[in-house]
C-alpha cells in the first residue's frame, strides 16, 4: 500500500506518456479538427527528411566527442583527488560547484567567455594566436558546447568515482608500496581494475544521455550555424513545437525509445554477465 501513490505517480507520467506518444505517432494530430490515423506515414515522413540523417550524424559526433573529451575527466579527477594529502575537501567542493550552476547562468557565462572578445580570445591575442570563432565556425561550434557541459557536469561524475575509489581496501596500495608500486603502477594494476564494472555503467549512461543531448544546443545556437549542432532531440522538439508536427515528432521519439531501449538490455546483459 505505501508503493500505491509512487507506482500511481510512475505510471501516469512514465508510462502514459509512453503509451500515447506510440499511438500518436501513427496520427496526424490536430488539436483543432482532431486525429486522424495516418498509418506508417509519419515513420515514412521521418526517414526520408533529410534533416533527420544530418541530426543523426550530428548526435552521433556529439557523443563521440563527449566521450574523447569529457569522459575520461572525472575518472582523473576522482582518481588524482583520492591521492591527494591535503585540501581534498576544497577540492570535492571546487570541483563540484559548477555542476550547481543554474543553466541560464552557465549559457550566459560561456557565451561571454566564447564571445570574439571575451577572455578566452583576448588571451589568445596576448599570445599572438588568431580569434577563434567558437560559436559562429561550423567546426568549433559542436566542439565549444561539449568543452562547457564537460566543466560543468564532470563534478558529479567525479564524485561517483571517488566513492568507489575510496571504497577500494586500503590494504592493497600498503602491500603495492611495500612490494615498490609506484603512483602509476598502484592506479594501473588496482584503481582501474576495481573500476571496471562502474566505468563500464557510467559509459553505457553516457551514452544514453548524451543521444538526448539538445538544451544547449537550443539554447545558445538554436541548431546552428548551418545545422551543425542540429541533434537529434532538438529536432524532435523543432518538429513538435515549430513546425507543430507532432505525429512525425512522436514517430521520431518511438525511434529514439527503440534504440535506447536496445542500450538498456546491453546495459542490463552486461551487469547480469558481471554479478
Amino acid at each position: 500500500m505505501f508503493l500505491v501513490p509512487a507506482i500511481i505517480i510512475f505510471v501516469l507520467f512514465m508510462w502514459v506518456p509512453i503509451f500515447k506518444g506510440f499511438m500518436y505517432s501513427f496520427y496526424t494530430v490536430d488539436f483543432v479538427k482532431g486525429n486522424t490515423f495516418a498509418g506508417l506515414d509519419n515513420y515514412a515522413r521521418a526517414l526520408t527528411d533529410p534533416d533527420v540523417w544530418i541530426a543523426v550524424k550530428n548526435t552521433l559526433y556529439y557523443m563521440v566527442l563527449c566521450l574523447v573529451i569529457g569522459f575520461w575527466v572525472p575518472i582523473a579527477f576522482a582518481i588524482a583527488i583520492s591521492e591527494l594529502r591535503k585540501f581534498g575537501g576544497f577540492v570535492r567542493v571546487a570541483a563540484y560547484l559548477p555542476f550547481v550552476l543554474p543553466a541560464v547562468v552557465l549559457y550566459g557565462l560561456w557565451r561571454w567567455l566564447y564571445d570574439p572578445v571575451g577572455p578566452i580570445n583576448a588571451l589568445l591575442g596576448t599570445m599572438g594566436a588568431d580569434q577563434i570563432p567558437f560559436l559562429t565556425d561550423s567546426r568549433w561550434s559542436m566542439i565549444s558546447l561539449v568543452f562547457m557541459e564537460t566543466w560543468q557536469q564532470f563534478g558529479s561524475g567525479m564524485l561517483i568515482y571517488l566513492a568507489a575509489v575510496l571504497s577500494i581496501p586500503r590494504d592493497w596500495y600498503e602491500a603495492a608500496e611495500i612490494d615498490g608500486a609506484g603512483v602509476w603502477a598502484r592506479i594501473r594494476h588496482i584503481t582501474l581494475p576495481s573500476l571496471r564494472n562502474l566505468i563500464v555503467l557510467m559509459l553505457i549512461l553516457q551514452i544514453i544521455a548524451t543521444s538526448q543531448g539538445y538544451q544547449s544546443q537550443l539554447a545558445l545556437l538554436d541548431g546552428g550555424p548551418n545545422n551543425t549542432t542540429l541533434t537529434y532531440a532538438l529536432l524532435i522538439v523543432k518538429y513538435a513545437f515549430t513546425r507543430l508536427d507532432y505525429g512525425t515528432a512522436t514517430a521520431l521519439g518511438m525511434l529514439m525509445f527503440i534504440v535506447l531501449g536496445g542500450l538498456g538490455i546491453v546495459q542490463f546483459k552486461l551487469n547480469k554477465e558481471d554479478n
